[in-house]
């Protein structure tokens, strides 16, 4: 899919990965694009149009499909990260917390904007993921179960929307240098140089981008013997 002349709607697009998603796509000739946030006084990007969209809100979603029927390119970007074991005195509250926003938001999206992608003609989706999908340490466990049961949401909606021509991208990566990281201390890609990738992977019809070298390498060492996943972190 081109982002030329394209609707773009993006999800937690005020800061961070949104951000530079919203940049990016007003750069490569998007017509408009729709910079969702809870807030939409804090969208202050010049050339987009904030939307109220809280993803854990199924009002605010079906008031964004209903308003902007011209979407092209729905990006389901806002997530939240909670450091936390699975047996931490937290650990069902947190996991019910980050599930709300990282899986059940990009559903409720993608079941809200599916007929409006498919009235423009199909039209793409475009996920972001995680190496957390895959691979986790101990206090990322709970994260990381949320961005896996995206990973499989984001394949089983490729097919579901292969049919009427819909785009499904999922993007992958390590950690990216915005607010949302700013106290793990790890090597960190810039969030220019993931939308960048994440982008040129849409443009060329890709369904899947790995955006960094660790994720490369994580994915390679999913089929090891023993598995990447298996070993201590």
């Amino acid at each position: 899919m081109k982002l030329d002349n394209a609707t773009v709607l993006i999800t937690g697009a005020n800061r961070g990965l949104g951000l530079a998603f919203a940049r990016h796509a007003l750069a490569r000739g998007a017509r408009r694009v729709l910079a969702g946030a809870r807030d939409p006084h804090s969208v202050t990007l010049p050339g987009v149009e904030p939307v109220r969209l809280d993803v854990t809100r199924p009002e605010d979603v079906a008031a964004a499909a209903q308003r902007h029927g011209d979407v092209t390119l729905l990006i389901n970007n806002a997530g939240i990260a909670e450091l936390g074991t699975f047996l931490a005195e937290d650990g069902e509250a947190s996991a019910r917390r980050q599930m709300e926003v990282n899986y059940f938001g990009p559903l409720r999206l993608s079941r809200a904007f599916a007929p409006v992608l498919a009235a423009s003609g199909g039209g793409a989706l475009l996920n972001v993921l995680s190496v957390a999908s895959w691979v986790h340490g101990m206090d990322l466990a709970v994260y990381g179960a949320t961005k896996a049961a995206a990973w499989a949401l984001t394949n089983g909606l490729r097919h579901e929307l292969r049919a009427q021509g819909t785009q499904v991208l999922g993007l992958h990566m390590g950690f990216v240098d915005t607010d949302m990281t700013h106290a793990i201390e790890a090597p960190k890609s810039s969030a220019d140089d993931i939308v960048r990738r994440a982008f040129d992977a849409l443009e060329a019809g890709a369904e899947e981008v790995l955006a960094d070298d660790l994720t490369r390498a994580v994915k390679q060492g999913l089929s090891a013997e023993p598995g990447i996943y298996l070993q201590p972190r």
